[in-house]
């Protein structure tokens, strides 16, 4: 490295981030191929600056340079490449000679591989879990001896013993090489300690709730085999039960390496009565406001019961919500509610009064089973413009409507099957893993009422995350209801589908996409199917952006679906995070317009929708 144009550079950008003019423009590697350059990117300080003009500027800072071209040896070292080295850097002003190009160069040498893995005294567990501990370890024979994945692997080999009995296990790592070969050999030993049990557990810091309530809620009892994963899963559910604002489960004095390990779970209770009030926008919904009053342990026993009330130009309406946890297993619980809920769309507007009661079995934190049983009074109209249009007269009757009145009304007694299972951290925004959701609902037959039919729906979605500040999402949907006969009275209309809007299709406005009467209108169908793909992108603090191709459509029935039929828009966003999510703006353009199409009794010739609105699309 030539320290006489180190030093020149020094003197020409400033000795300091606070008195530096000079801004990083970009900030490249040369020669680095073995490793992730994403990593090694994220573990220096200096960064090159974001291209919106608004964003943050990185200025040069000779101290954190410095710092820098050490930190890529270490980081080198660490990843197996003990030879890796900067060899060299290159500064390039730009034309304007207030902006640099950083080029750092480098060797990286030959890594050391590890020639082979041992895993001694570790028989004190099962050998199908010591397999499968051994699949999933990240270290492998033949790959470069990374230090962090090394450690990773030990933690794992720790979280294993502890999770069969041995609280107080410790593992030691050693390397190994032969005379004269680069390769290393790494042994994990286990000291397991003395097999223990759980015994006494002791409960402290609540006041109005229980000590029952709390001890339901343990996976383990005194005299079963310690593991760590029950205590885990133990504190996790009682956080989950939203009655405590800190929730803390501990072995007591694990320095006395008791064979009866003793545990204590230290709570915090949470406020008892909880009134949340929020107003916002959206370009569908307008206006909106929310008002939610929440009590906690309702009459003791953990219980909670709420009152939560809408009002927009979409939907309004009250809901009363009972959970009864433990019932009558702590993975079941039982939840009621009764509502009186409106809704208002372009096509139709639609009214429901009556209740619900859900059986629920929570398998684990991501998988949940439910089964459903509801009971309501259903009552639809079709918009002015379709009960106008004379050519639907024929059309009203087949879908069960007055037409005269373009109403239908009826009681609607369903049972329903849920599953769910989600490894994505955060829904609101998620950045990572999976969610499959299914639903299985049958109306009508031996549960008698007005509608008869039976609905089967699948909501598949993933998110895969490249480098560090990109995201790629899919979403993939489908829907299907058959009515009993082929009557399409059978089926309340609120119940069609219908396409388009902030979350689907996003060219076109809510409700505008599925079969079209003679006239234009959209009047709903029985099947759908809808795709949508992102590109999510953090940009600069708060800000991201998003790229997104959306694609569907609704069908009368199964039997007319046709692939050669989805229509399709491609468009762009911007996001900007908050404390409840993602303020979200998308500008979406229709590649396929639907030809006839007419919106509030226009034919549509925009091919261009604006969607403004809260949390991400899916």
């Amino acid at each position: 490295m030539s320290l006489l144009r180190f030093a020149v550079l020094m003197l020409a950008v400033g000795a300091s981030d606070e008195g530096s003019i000079v801004k990083v423009h970009k900030l490249t590697f040369q020669g680095v191929h073995a490793i992730d350059e994403g990593l090694l990117r994220r573990s220096l300080a200096t960064r090159g600056s974001p291209f919106l003009p608004w964003a943050r500027k990185q200025f040069f800072d000779r101290t954190r340079f410095e710092t820098d071209l050490k930190r890529v040896d270490a980081f080198y070292a660490d990843h197996g490449y003990p030879d890796g080295h900067v060899t060299d850097f290159k500064v390039e002003f730009t034309d304007d000679q207030r902006s640099v190009d950083l080029t750092i160069v480098v060797s990286e040498g030959e890594p050391v591989r590890i020639a082979a893995l041992h895993y001694v005294g570790f028989d004190v567990i099962p050998p199908d879990h010591l397999s499968r501990f051994q699949e999933a370890a990240p270290l492998r024979v033949g790959q470069p001896r990374e230090r962090p994945q090394v450690l990773v692997t030990r933690e794992m080999t720790l979280n294993e013993l502890r999770d069969h009995g041995y609280p107080y296990a410790a593992t030691t790592v050693e390397e190994s090489q032969e005379p004269g070969v680069r390769d290393v050999e790494i042994t994990f030993t286990a000291v397991p300690g003395p097999l223990s049990v759980f015994g006494r557990i002791e409960v402290s810091g609540n006041t109005s709730i229980s000590e029952e309530v709390i001890r339901r809620e343990l996976q383990y009892k005194p005299g079963e085999l310690y593991r760590r994963s029950f205590v885990q899963e133990s504190q996790r559910r009682l956080n989950a039960s939203g009655l405590f604002q800190f929730v803390n489960v501990e072995i007591v004095s694990p320095d006395r390496r008791d064979i009866d390990v003793t545990t204590r779970v230290t709570v915090t209770e949470a406020k008892h009565h909880r009134l949340s009030f929020g107003v916002g926008y959206g370009t569908e919904e307008k206006a909106r406001v929310d008002a939610e009053y929440r009590q906690v342990n309702f009459l003791g026993g953990g219980r909670t019961a709420g009152v939560r009330a809408r009002w927009s130009s979409l939907d309004r309406g009250v809901r009363v919500e009972l959970s009864q946890p433990h019932f009558p297993t702590p993975t079941f619980t039982v939840d009621l509610a009764g509502q009186h809920w409106e809704q208002f769309t372009p096509a139709y507007d639609t009214s429901v009064s009556g209740g619900l009661a859900t059986l629920v079995y929570q398998k684990n934190a991501r998988t949940t089973w439910s089964m459903t049983a509801g009971s309501e009074y259903n009552s639809s109209s079709v918009a002015p413009d379709v009960l106008n249009d004379l050519s639907l007269y024929e059309t009203l009757i087949a879908l069960g409507l007055d037409p005269r009145t373009g109403e239908q009304n009826g009681t609607l007694n369903t049972i329903g099957a849920d599953f769910r299972r989600a490894t994505a951290r955060n829904l609101l925004d998620a950045n990572n893993g999976y969610q499959v959701a299914l639903h299985a609902e049958q109306a009508g037959r031996f549960l008698k009422g007005t509608f008869n039919y039976w609905a089967f729906s699948a909501d598949l979605r993933h998110y895969l995350p490249i480098r560090d500040r990109m995201t790629v999402a899919t979403r993939l949907e489908f829907g299907n209801i058959h009515p009993e006969n082929d009557l399409e009275a059978n089926v309340p209309f609120a119940k069609r589908y219908f396409l388009g809007g902030a979350s689907s299709l996003r060219g076109w406005g809510r409700y505008e996409v599925s079969p079209l009467s003679e006239s234009g209108l959209p009047i709903g169908g029985n099947t759908t199917l809808a795709f949508t793909g992102e590109l999510r992108a953090r940009v600069h603090g708060n800000f991201s952006a998003v790229g997104f191709l959306d694609g569907g459509n609704v069908w009368e029935r199964s039997s007319q679906v046709d692939l050669s039929t989805l229509v399709y828009a491609i468009g762009a966003g911007l996001r900007y995070q908050t404390v409840v999510g993602p303020i979200r703006f998308d500008y979406g353009y229709q590649l396929t317009p639907i030809e006839g199409l007419v919106v509030n009794g226009e034919p549509q010739s925009r091919r261009w929708r604006i969607h403004i609105s809260i949390g991400q699309a899916f």
